[in-house]
């Protein structure tokens, strides 16, 4: 390992983080170690629930062991065995121990976790010393070359050194200092729904993928979670309208987009699509990436999914989340606050992981595209490692280290 740098602390430097899921508690953590003052805003009441299964993998584990959660995390996963294809009349057409679609390879250093799951563990990492502020968000930013003025959405007011918006791909604080959704979203041409269920099915540390051959539905994926005691779902639908022509803003609405979508569908989805309705996690939305020319403007930087998501696609979205805090956090100690040299040197620290990872995903949908039509099932693909066009982009994420600050 090389020498950790040596930075001036920032005393009295306050940092305001937007988003309190994985990038925000993790940046709040090594920003509230290094000596800042550290406050998080996040619109909802409290932690989030719900959400998807997400990966915690390669430089990501090497954060979680620096903050001492790694175990912890381990403990919470989904611990799943395998997976099977069913037909539209619940046939079995394969399974295999391997892999799932969900995690990848079983037999690996990866950790597959609930979001809300991980979203819990950093958050209780970070200790008492960081202020969040729930039920609240940002409404107004006006900076200058001294400070970052904040109005919320609470009628409160109040003065940062800096601001990082990690406030997922729909980020409002990148649209309030960097303009338009529009103008950085770039839709893949699907949307994903996911909520939670009984595990009716009775699975065991399973997955089970309803494949439909369909070029508009990819049919259904079930996986027990939290020691079988639940089930999450998860429902895809190929469209290339663009989120604000496809996507109604009621819950109640996407809710229907779903049932009338997969009205005609087999094997267990009419009793799925029922405990939908009353599903209080329910959440669908496009699979899209952002990109984005620079990830900061003057006092304010974007991080994880607001700067640069590279969607679900990539299985990557929690990795780059929590190496990419750690990053910024390490970045802004070794420049002793100074934005201009810390968001300079965190972008070209990451510009290259961020890339790469988004190329994953555009990889896993043209896979997908061709495996809808085909004879092939998913749990006969061939594993990541096997496939030339991933092996060689995993080449340049694998090539990615954390530095010792």
């Amino acid at each position: 390992m090389s020498t950790p740098m040596e930075s001036t602390c920032p005393e009295g430097k306050s940092v305001l983080i937007s988003g309190a899921s994985i990038g925000g508690p993790t940046l709040a953590y090594w920003l509230n170690r290094y000596g800042f003052n550290v406050t998080v805003v996040e619109r909802a009441a409290g932690l989030r629930p719900g959400g998807q299964a997400i990966d915690v993998r390669g430089p990501a584990l090497e954060v979680a062991e620096r903050m001492g959660v790694l175990d912890a995390i381990r403990r919470r996963s989904t611990d799943l065995r395998g997976m099977s294809v069913v037909d539209g009349d619940g046939t079995e057409l394969s399974r295999t121990t391997e892999h799932t679609v969900s995690g990848g390879v079983i037999d690996s250093p990866d950790v597959e976790i609930l979001r809300d799951d991980l979203a819990r563990i950093l958050f209780t990492a970070g200790g008492s010393e960081i202020e969040y502020l729930f039920d609240d968000s940002i409404a107004t930013l006006e900076q200058d070359d001294d400070e970052v003025r904040v109005g919320f959405r609470s009628g409160t007011a109040r003065a940062f050194d800096l601001v990082i918006g990690a406030d997922g791909v729909h980020s409002h604080t990148r649209r309030l200092v960097f303009g338009a959704e529009e103008d950085h979203l770039r839709h893949l041409g699907s949307y994903l729904g996911v909520w939670s269920a009984p595990n009716h099915l009775g699975l065991d540390r399973w997955e089970v993928l309803y494949r439909m051959r369909s070029s508009v539905l990819w049919g259904a994926m079930v996986m027990s979670v939290r020691d079988n005691t639940e089930a999450r779902v998860f429902v895809g639908i190929e469209s290339d309208q663009p989120p604000a022509r496809f996507l109604p803003r009621d819950i109640t609405e996407q809710k229907r987009l779903v049932a009338r979508a997969y009205a005609d569908a087999g094997w267990e989805m009419p009793r799925l699509l029922k405990e939908m309705w009353d599903a209080p996690d329910f959440h669908l939305d496009a699979v899209a990436q952002i990109h984005m020319d620079s990830w900061s403007h003057g006092r304010v930087a974007l991080l994880g999914d607001a700067g640069y998501c590279a969607s679900p696609a990539s299985g990557q979205g929690t990795t780059m989340a929590m190496a990419a805090a750690y990053v910024l956090a390490g970045e802004l100690r070794a420049a002793a606050g100074d934005h201009h040299t810390a968001f300079a040197t965190y972008e070209r620290e990451l510009r290259g992981f961020v890339s790469a990872n988004q190329e994953i995903a555009l990889i896993t949908r043209a896979r997908m595209r061709q495996q809808q039509t085909a004879e092939l099932d998913l749990s006969e693909a061939r594993p990541r490692d096997e496939d030339e066009d991933y092996a060689r982009v995993l080449a340049k994420v694998n090539a990615f280290r954390l530095k010792d600050y």
